[in-house]
């Protein structure tokens, strides 16, 4: 079976190399998602972005992510979530700035991290925060030092949540000076979902007092309220939202469900 995370990485270093991560920088005062999260006093939904997935091909022209991120800033949630990687889930940092522009809730650039230059590009364009993968650091898939990277990407002053998918992955970023702890109930080796993942982490080892998100296969309210119970602090949720003829009404779904 094909590595899917070894695939990716390859094709995102072919991309650095490319000069796509070369921007010209806007404008932005930045904004804190972890405040933001802390401070909601619904459910914090990380409503996402992205115009395709491996997993399930195109979801939503790229024209739409003004109009959809317009409805996310209304239906209540506290942060977007912008994919930029721009082969498989044909993300764009053109797009990421667009949004930028129409929004102040926090935006979080989603990517394969593996390079300083990457972390630079998120700061110009006008991220508060940035998704590191734990795996691609154990794995020796990127170009620095996970601590480097999160040092890095707190000088230019944005948030580090940082993505596990395993037990291992957890205890490992709970030391780390990321700012937030993503639990990924997707297998990012052979894209399989399971939210039993974030459940069965936090039930063995609870949160270390840390922000925990948990993300991808998240697709209802009873499943909010079942996350809520094992501790989780906010959800990042992606497919389910693009699905939806309805958008504003599904992310307020997940905000108010109780």
């Amino acid at each position: 079976m094909v590595d899917f995370l070894e695939k990716i990485t390859k094709n995102v270093i072919e991309t650095i190399e490319s000069g796509y991560y070369n921007v010209d920088p806007v404008e932005h005062e930045k904004v804190s998602l972890r405040k933001a999260i802390l401070s909601c006093d619904k459910n914090p939904v990380i409503a996402e972005f992205k115009p395709a997935s491996p997993s399930k091909g195109f979801l939503r022209k790229r024209d739409e992510a003004v109009q959809i991120a317009l409805s996310a800033e209304r239906a209540g949630a506290v942060g977007i979530s912008v994919l930029t990687e721009p082969k498989y889930f044909h993300g764009s940092l053109s797009v990421f700035k667009e949004i930028r522009r129409v929004v102040d809730l926090p935006l979080l650039m989603k990517d394969f991290f593996v390079s300083d230059t990457q972390i630079r590009a998120a700061s110009q364009i006008g991220a508060d925060a940035i998704l590191l993968i734990q795996t691609l650091f154990d794995r020796k898939f990127s170009q620095a030092d996970l601590e480097d990277m999160i040092c890095l990407a707190h000088s230019y002053g944005m948030e580090v949540l940082l993505e596990v998918h395993t037990e291992d992955e957890f205890l490992k970023a709970v030391d780390s000076e990321a700012d937030m702890i993503g639990i990924n109930n997707r297998d990012l080796s052979n894209l399989k979902v399971d939210i039993n993942t974030t459940v069965a982490i936090l039930s063995r080892y609870g949160k270390f007092g840390k922000i925990i998100v948990s993300e991808s296969g998240i697709e209802s309210p009873e499943q909010i309220k079942l996350l809520r119970e094992y501790g989780v602090d906010a959800f990042l949720i992606g497919t389910s939202i693009m699905l939806s003829e309805n958008v504003e009404e599904k992310i307020k779904s997940f905000v108010e469900a109780d």
